[in-house]
């Protein structure tokens, strides 16, 4: 692939060889961000898992303290009251049938989705679609409830899902290129957090195998996935 010259200047700061701690990496990646507008900073991480076995699934949800640095679109699946409910918690589309159809006619501008129980027979029509994208509300998610204010209330505020895909890797948001290091590091300590408690007993040998720091058409910067703890603290000697 063809890089940019501001690209290639940004990836010679980082030493491939080395894997950086968390405050490393995030100064890395603040520095050498080379888009235009203020760039979605992420983590990758390879686990050491086999997502087809279903005891080795990982997923959950993490509340960033501070964030995603966007204002997640949400839509809800409910009728009535809870229909109701959700738009004064400001959900953006809110529907039943209606909702479904627009879904199986290939729109997807949303975030993330809400339902009531009531509404998963409706929404299985769907699943192929939504699944897939990490999109399918779920009980064990918080997205599959009676008490939808408080879960629009949570995505809006910067709760966020994660789910291994089949090669084994977990994408997250951790927020903005123009967030401090103190809360980029905070996000990410959140989200380490959640993903070493969802560690499956029947994971065998190194389950957070790598990990890499990236923003928005920037150069990926590689974490040392062993320091777990105390992240805020200044990088130890070589």
């Amino acid at each position: 692939m063809q890089r940019s010259k501001s690209y290639r200047k940004a990836a010679e700061v980082i030493d491939r060889s080395k894997l950086y701690t968390p405050a490393e990496a995030v100064k890395l990646a603040k520095d050498t961000t080379s888009a235009k507008f203020d760039a979605t900073v992420e983590v990758a991480m390879r686990l050491g898992v086999d997502p087809r076995k279903a005891d080795q699934m990982v997923r959950g949800v993490v509340n960033l303290p501070h964030g995603t640095g966007k204002t997640a679109r949400v839509i809800v699946f409910a009728a009535g009251a809870k229909a109701e409910e959700a738009v004064a918690a400001g959900a953006d589309e809110v529907g039943t049938d209606e909702l479904v159809a627009r879904i199986q006619g290939g729109w997807l501008d949303f975030d993330a989705a809400i339902a009531t129980p009531d509404q998963m027979a409706k929404i299985g029509r769907i699943a192929r679609i939504l699944g897939p994208r990490g999109l399918m509300p779920n009980p064990k998610t918080g997205t599959v409830t009676m008490d939808v204010t408080k879960a629009v209330s949570d995505i809006k505020g910067g709760k966020i899902t994660f789910r291994v895909d089949k090669h084994s890797n977990l994408h997250l948001i951790i927020g903005k290129a123009s967030f401090s290091e103190t809360q980029l590091i905070d996000n990410y300590a959140a989200v380490l957090d959640e993903v070493l408690r969802a560690k499956p007993s029947a994971a065998k040998g190194k389950y957070l195998k790598k990990v890499t720091l990236t923003t928005t058409m920037g150069p990926g910067v590689p974490v040392d996935p062993n320091v777990v703890k105390n992240l805020q603290e200044a990088p130890a000697e070589a």
